[in-house]
């Protein structure tokens, strides 16, 4: 069965780090595009960064551009979102996905909460 956790999430304050890391299980790894999305209270889930399978091809939202950085280790099926310069608009569940096939193969992870205060 495909899983893919994150981790990483947590109470930080303004002007902080973090890292989220997204470990999968039981999948291609390799073939699959990975990314990151977030949902605030309230809110509907919005994309924020993506990688593609060979670890090219970074996108941003345009809310995280020089902030944030995806990256991923495919030796250990994960992906990793670097977080900085933390601003509490930034505080929603984050979540990964694995996706190929133009979206008809999709996996998503369960979240982590990231909560920035002021």
């Amino acid at each position: 069965q495909v899983r893919l956790v994150e981790s990483g999430g947590g109470l930080v304050q303004a002007g902080d780090s973090l890292r989220l890391s997204c470990t999968a299980s039981a999948l291609g790894f390799i073939y699959y595009d990975m990314r990151w999305f977030r949902q605030a209270p309230g809110k509907e889930r919005e994309f924020v960064a993506e990688i593609n399978r060979s670890g090219g091809g970074p996108n941003y939202a345009d809310s995280v551009k020089g902030r944030f950085t995806i990256s991923r280790d495919n030796a250990k099926n994960t992906v990793y979102l670097q977080m900085s310069s933390l601003k509490p608009e930034d505080t929603a569940v984050y979540y990964c996905s694995a996706s190929r096939l133009f979206g008809q193969d999709t996996y998503w992870g369960q979240g982590t909460q990231v909560t920035v205060s002021s």
